[in-house]
């Protein structure tokens, strides 16, 4: 992943003639500032490595006081974000990120091939993340790492990667039952399937949920393709531009593109060990009034933690009494080897809607998923997915429906737990030797939260890394508003790999470009118990 590309995107690679001194960024302005691009005007900021705050977030404040106090007027020219991060000594990651936010507040206007200008005044209230209308060019960065993900060859390892290796997945059952359908005489193989898909599949769905205290019966069941196409149905029912969610940070960078593409505003709840963070949820909640929260109660990604009971009870109480659904996203759900509540068992889909699907431990290339959620919700959500995809593949419907039920999907799946549990108790250990910091050590699922000693930007290095064919998923990209973190996201079915851990080996060493600035700023997350 290459910050060049963020750079580009917003325009601002023209070096401009401006002198930047670092004063105080609230005392005094320098002098009048003139509005005209061609003279040099100056303004006055400092960056404290050492109090804690984000940089960017200082970036933010320091200009949009200045703005505040006017001492830079509208039409005011700032510097470039090579210039400007040149003569702070931060990435031009971080000046993108504040520039960004800048803007998203109303405070800059981003002309493109020119650079970043001061407004006359904000357009949105002050301390709110707001969705830019640029969203598809914010998710540059985020493409390109899926893009490369997909695009993979046998050569690269992705130690970082969302899915299983294929080794691990059952292929061989998939040739038969695809061979069994393919025999059956009927229309499958040629119309269109119902809005709401394959009747047995959702009868038999649930069943499914009832295990885990999901009562729903089949008109309740909306079958989609994958979890990404019943999250985007949700995103296109329930939100307009503009319109707040509550996000956990760190999450599910696809969904954070998805809202970003919409103009939806992200509130980010940081995410602990056992859950979101409450008290942070309730803070937005009451001041923004946000429709949707969307989360996972079980095996969240990136973090690999569960929601406690206790916490469960405090988010949907908060649901409650500030008015908002959740959107609970089990996609993971199948490798989890010992069933625990989820919000929807606890909520019994009175106030959330419960996604899922079946690429994690099936195949990702027959996208069958389903939301569950009320009746009337259901039939807003099929008419929306008949307006923009039809239907889904009845095919792959039937297909998944004849795995599931004749009883050999369990048994795979018991399998796969005790394998993923060996796997995943090595790499911790593993991990542990080489000296890095795991946030905590998961009881299921693929996902391992970690981070490397004397590291505190994780962006880096994932981009040394491949150039050494490996390909990591810095913790950046899980953020609502891509901001720095020193955390990693990594895949045990891929991290037991010596070659991977030969490299991790040689990372453990600090060098002067990833320890520099580490002792300056802490990290995102406290320590590991």
């Amino acid at each position: 992943m290459r910050v060049a590309h963020l750079a580009k995107m917003l325009g601002q690679t023209v070096i401009d003639s401006y002198d930047i001194t670092c004063r105080d960024c609230t005392g005094p302005g320098t002098g009048p500032v003139d509005g005209n691009a061609h003279r040099a005007n100056m303004f006055s900021l400092t960056i404290n490595q050492r109090n804690g705050q984000p940089l960017a977030a200082q970036i933010v404040a320091g200009v949009k006081r200045q703005i505040d106090e006017r001492h830079l007027r509208p039409g005011t020219k700032l510097p470039s974000i090579r210039t400007f991060a040149d003569a702070h000594h931060v990435s031009r990651f971080t000046v993108v990120e504040a520039y960004d936010r800048l803007v998203a507040m109303g405070y800059l206007q981003s002309r493109p091939g020119a650079g970043f200008y001061t407004t006359a005044a904000p357009t949105a209230p002050a301390g709110l993340e707001v969705a830019t209308s640029d969203g598809h060019k914010r998710n540059e960065e985020l493409v390109w790492l899926i893009r490369r993900l997909l695009e993979a060859d046998d050569h690269k390892l992705h130690p970082g990667g969302p899915w299983l290796p294929n080794s691990w997945l059952d292929e061989a059952r998939i040739r038969q039952s695809l061979n069994v359908l393919a025999r059956k005489n009927g229309a499958h193989l040629l119309e269109y399937g119902h809005p709401f898909g394959y009747l047995p599949l959702r009868e038999h769905l649930t069943l499914m949920l009832s295990t885990l205290g999901i009562p729903a019966h089949p008109g309740q069941i909306l079958l989609t393709q994958g979890t990404s196409q019943a999250l985007d149905l949700v995103i296109r029912y329930m939100l307009k531009p503009g319109d707040a969610v509550l996000v956990d940070d760190p999450g599910y960078y696809n969904l954070f593109g998805n809202l970003r593409l919409h103009g939806v505003i992200m509130l980010a709840v940081p995410r602990s060990r056992d859950g979101p963070d409450v008290g942070v949820l309730e803070t937005l909640a009451a001041a923004h009034r946000p429709k949707v929260y969307f989360t996972q109660s079980v095996m969240q990604n990136p973090t690999g933690t569960d929601m406690s009971p206790h916490i469960a009870f405090k988010v949907l109480q908060a649901a409650e009494r500030h008015g908002f659904v959740i959107v609970e996203d089990d996609i993971f759900s199948d490798l989890q080897a010992k069933t625990t509540p989820r919000l929807a068992t606890l909520d019994q889909l009175n106030r959330v809607i419960y996604a899922r699907s079946f690429s994690k431990t099936l195949s990702g290339s027959l996208r069958v998923g389903f939301l569950a959620c009320a009746q009337s919700i259901a039939e807003e959500l099929a008419d929306i997915k008949v307006l923009t995809s039809i239907t889904t593949s009845q095919f792959n419907e039937r297909l998944v429906y004849m795995m599931l039920v004749d009883g050999h999907y369990r048994k795979y799946l018991s399998r796969l737990h005790e394998r993923l549990g060996e796997t995943r108790i090595n790499v911790v250990r593993a991990f542990g030797r080489l000296g890095m910091e795991v946030f905590v050590e998961p009881t299921d699922g693929m996902f391992v939260w970690a981070r490397f000693p004397h590291t505190d930007d994780s962006l880096a290095l994932a981009e040394a890394s491949q150039r050494d064919g490996i390909m990591l998923a810095p913790g950046t990209v899980f953020r609502p508003h891509l901001e720095r973190s020193p955390w990693m996201r990594f895949n045990v079915a891929v991290c037991e790999d010596a070659r991977v851990q030969r490299w991790l080996q040689q990372q453990v060493v600090p060098s002067n470009s990833t320890s520099r600035g580490a002792d300056k700023i802490p990290s995102q997350y406290p320590p590991a118990r």
